[in-house]
């Protein structure tokens, strides 16, 4: 063991994990994430805490992350290169290792042009290639970037790191990852798969690279809120790869239904959205190399019981 913790024991066991995410909030208000944590207890094997996602200022993911551990529930802790320098990544890393937090993301971070302080001056002193390198080197190591020795105890992080198969050029996609696995990452959480022939294309690349051998691979999947959700993903979200026949699915839903009656339309758009997501869960399952998924309900965390419970992944595995 690596670091030790519920997801690592879940993957080297050779169980299917599962994953959450949830977003603080942008306030300093405890209820938010206590009350998004209570949908996500014992349906998921950890969960990501996102560091100020889209650049947005949220409650800081280390403070939300602790406050998982006193509600009984594994943190991935995210942390971003956006806004700290070498120094403060080290700092920060020190002090949640010491607040019992195991798993750490490794993210370069939303460019905060795209957040709600875009005139704010970015740091990127790293990149989250370098990031990789340096937290192996901490615990690995036991060594800070610049060389010294760590004097006491090392954090000795379970750590992971983002992949996109869907981004251009996609023949460079496994080689990405590569780069990655030699820098340090253990495990990795993919981009929203929704093409699911063409994820299958890229799993088989990596595991014809041998790369699938040296990292655990969990595939990001999201159930489709609303039909304009799934036009939104479709046409604007970057490196995002939505085929339209989900966003038929999701207009057919309603097909039906008057216009005027938006609660029964909110509800099939649901019933369809989750739908959807288990069936990408399913198929994903059967790919070999494939060793969880990690749910993003983003903003609808009450939906992972159904989409856990409707995906035969219920209930969680216990590790010792």
């Amino acid at each position: 063991m690596k670091a030790g913790s519920n997801l690592e024991k879940i993957l080297a066991a050779g169980h299917f994990a599962a994953t959450g995410e949830l977003g603080p909030p942008q306030s300093a208000d405890p209820e938010v994430i206590r009350k998004k944590a209570s949908y996500l207890k014992g349906y998921v094997d950890s969960v990501n805490i996102t560091d100020c996602q889209t650049a947005v200022v949220r409650m800081a993911s280390t403070a939300a992350a602790v406050m998982l551990l006193e509600l009984g529930i594994e943190p991935n802790m995210q942390m971003t290169c956006r806004d700290r320098n070498r120094i403060a990544i080290q700092s920060d890393l020190l002090g949640a290792w010491a607040l019992g937090i195991k798993n750490l993301l490794c993210l370069t971070g939303d460019h905060q042009s795209f957040g709600n302080h875009p005139t704010a001056k970015n740091v990127f002193d790293l990149d989250s290639m370098q990031f990789l390198r340096m937290v192996k080197h901490l615990r690995n190591e036991k060594k800070f970037l610049c060389g010294d020795p760590i004097k006491g105890v090392e954090p000795r992080f379970f750590i992971g790191a983002a992949a996109n198969p869907f981004a251009d050029p996609f023949d460079y996609r496994p080689r990405r990852l590569a780069k990655k696995i030699a820098a340090g990452t253990d495990f990795i959480q993919t981009q929203i798969v929704f093409n699911v022939p063409k994820f299958r294309e890229y799993v088989k690349r990596c595991g014809d690279m041998g790369l699938l051998d040296e990292v655990y691979l969990l595939a990001g999947v999201s159930p489709i809120k609303t039909l304009g959700a799934a036009r939104y993903m479709a046409k604007f979200v970057p490196g995002m790869d939505v085929p339209q026949e989900y966003v038929d699915r999701m207009r057919g839903a309603v097909a039906s239904i008057p216009k005027e009656e938006k609660q029964r339309r909110r509800e099939a758009w649901e019933r369809e959205g989750i739908q959807i997501c288990v069936e990408v869960i399913q198929q994903v399952r059967e790919m070999p190399g494939v060793a969880g998924v990690h749910i993003m309900a983003i903003e609808w965390e009450e939906a992972v019981a159904e989409i856990t419970k409707q995906a035969s992944l219920q209930p969680r595995p216990a590790v010792d």
